[in-house]
């Protein structure tokens, strides 16, 4: 195909991508903002093996499901990442088996592009990553939140992460503001580990349109490292209140004394 017939189909394509809308659309076109971003992306990628506007995209194969992966406007560190198809949030059912393993570790996989944003300035054990609950997210696809964690936060992990076990557990204290429950995950589990069938286990009543989760690099020194999974319910949860899409925690580091 020519350059100009790929621009003309590629033009064509995205026209039809501002018209249609996926099958879980509400009343709210807003909702389906990413959505439309991520099929920008698959289309870009498909005809002329460009990104844009996502940092990467993965079409998959029958093996692999596909993944984009998005910085959000106006945000340099913070990042999301999306699967290619119709993934509505972590409440569907399909995540719990190895679509879920893909997706996550497809997250794990792109926090480089935050500390690629900071210049090394920050560590990616002072990253987090998080999913929001139905009521505590803005759009209706499946999105993977990556950036910064708040100082506060990283402070309270110092303090009592290395008490997290390998069980459900309330987490001793506060995390911005919010009760979490906490459980760890080895080092040797990471790569097989999948969240999103973890938190069907969460204690009380199971509910995952009001369940919220992130997860956190043990902090240095922890005697049995790997990540540590947090998580709660609520009307409107959102485990992305742990972030800091300001990244302060960088600026912190440059003003500190070499020494």
């Amino acid at each position: 195909m020519t350059t100009d017939r790929r621009r003309i189909a590629l033009s064509a394509g995205l026209i039809g991508l501002v018209l249609a809308v996926p099958a879980s659309a509400g009343s709210d076109p807003t909702r389906d903002v990413l959505w439309m971003a991520l099929k920008t992306c698959v289309l870009a990628k498909t005809l002329a093996n460009r990104t844009f506007p996502c940092l990467a995209v993965d079409l998959g194969d029958k093996e692999r499901p596909g993944t984009a992966v998005l910085r959000a406007p106006g945000e340099p560190t913070h990042i999301v990442v999306m699967p290619t198809d119709t993934v509505s949030g972590l409440e569907a059912a399909p995540l719990r088996g190895p679509r879920g393993v893909a997706y996550w570790k497809a997250a794990l996989s792109a926090r480089h592009f935050v500390v690629d944003s900071l210049k090394n300035r920050v560590p990616e054990a002072d990253l987090g990553l998080a999913v929001n609950s139905a009521r505590g997210r803005s759009q209706d696809q499946l999105h993977i939140h990556l950036d910064c964690l708040r100082p506060k936060v990283l402070d309270a992990l110092d303090a009592h992460g290395r008490a997290v076990g390998k069980a459900w557990a309330p987490f001793p204290v506060p995390l911005a503001y919010d009760r979490f429950h906490a459980m760890r995950v080895r080092a040797a589990d990471v790569e097989t580990f999948n969240p999103f069938a973890a938190i069907t286990t969460l204690p009380g009543r199971r509910d995952l349109t009001r369940t919220t989760f992130a997860a956190v690099s043990t902090r240095p020194g922890d005697p049995e490292p790997g990540l540590i999974l947090l998580a709660f319910r609520g009307r409107q949860a959102s485990a992305e209140d742990i972030m800091d899409h300001g990244c302060a925690i960088a600026d912190q580091r440059r003003a500190r004394p070499a020494g």
